[in-house]
């Protein structure tokens, strides 16, 4: 029994660091967050607070599939300002790999750095060992509760889906 025990504390601590953080909980408030944007602003969950609020993350700026994502979310902004949302990218890069990236693709929304890995983290989207943020994506209400989960999102589709599901929560409920 002994070897048993000791056998399987070894195990675990050799998994506890491949453990996949939890995830938040639809219902539930969305983690609170305070991130620099591409142009060292300060960006917090509460600042937009009577919107929805978008916060999609992706691996790494300027890379194929994260340049196809920021484009399409660019190319739909005019769609999410009508709908009263926001916008927020997040990655692991930092503020000037974020300037750069929003400057070349003329991104009209926050990319936020999230070098501490803490907001990645909380959202349980760190992937290999905290290398990089997986691409999922997370919709906001206005009143700073979680109502989707997008995990492992498709670049060229994950901005008409969040559209199409902002739509669906602001249409009035049919009366039967």
């Amino acid at each position: 029994m002994g070897i048993a025990r000791c056998t399987l504390v070894a195990l675990s601590l050799v998994l506890a660091p491949l453990a996949v953080r939890a995830e938040p909980v639809v219902g539930q408030p969305a983690p609170a967050f305070r991130l620099q944007d591409q142009d060292g602003k300060w960006q917090t969950l509460a600042d937009h607070r009577g919107k929805w609020v978008v916060v999609y993350f992706y691996p790494k700026d300027d890379t194929p599939g994260c340049t196809t994502q920021a484009c399409t979310f660019r190319d739909d902004i005019i769609r999410f300002r009508a709908a009263g949302a926001q916008v927020l990218g997040v990655s692991l890069d930092d503020v000037g790999s974020h300037r750069s990236f929003a400057d070349k693709h003329s991104l009209p929304f926050p990319l936020l750095a999230d070098v501490g890995k803490q907001v990645a983290e909380a959202y349980g989207v760190l992937a290999l060992g905290g290398l990089y943020a997986r691409r999922d994506t997370f919709l906001i209400d206005p009143e700073g509760v979680l109502v989707k989960h997008y995990p492992g999102v498709k670049p060229a589709e994950n901005s008409a889906e969040v559209l199409k599901d902002i739509a669906a929560h602001q249409a009035p409920a049919k009366s039967g």
